[in-house]
């Protein structure tokens, strides 16, 4: 038959007794339950630990009525919109017309402020031609952002 286990490693300084289970009678190996399978034991850490849901414990009050242990918390976070700016370098963006994955091709038009600085060079004398560098200045037309895929205009960018 087999002996009861060896005590529990520290028990013997402390002067508790070597674990003991009455309620099985000695198993051989492989067949049925282990001694001390479904038996609480104290081995001297304190009060068995409680069984079920919303049983008090030590040093947080009493448990709410209904309370069932199990809580899922929805955490919404506010959506953020993206507002893209459209100025002079190409735009990673949705084509309205054909809702495609685009970056924006650009080119460049003649605007209101190409105009403005023709008319201030000319009424201060720069009438003989010199007034026509803003038509060929890139930094004085308005950007035009279109859709790669369909042509189709997106955007425009004034410099006024």
């Amino acid at each position: 038959m087999a002996q009861p286990p060896p005590p529990y490693p520290g028990n013997e300084q402390k002067g508790y007794p070597p674990p003991q289970n009455p309620a099985y009678p000695p198993q051989q190996p492989g067949y049925g339950a282990p001694p001390g399978y479904g038996q609480q034991q104290q081995y001297g850490m304190g009060p068995p630990p409680q069984q079920g849901y919303g049983q008090p414990q030590q040093g947080y009050g009493q448990p709410q009525q209904g309370y069932a242990g199990n809580t899922t918390v929805v955490v919404a976070q506010p959506t953020m919109a993206v507002v893209q700016q459209f100025r002079e370098s190409p735009v990673h963006t949705r084509c309205p017309h054909c809702q495609a994955e685009i970056v924006t091709a650009t080119h460049y038009e003649t605007g209101t402020l190409s105009w403005i600085i023709c008319v201030v060079l000319c009424l201060v004398g720069c009438s003989a031609g010199c007034c026509l560098i803003p038509f060929c200045v890139d930094g004085c037309k308005d950007v035009v952002h279109s859709c790669p895929n369909c042509r189709q205009h997106i955007s425009r960018w004034s410099r006024m």
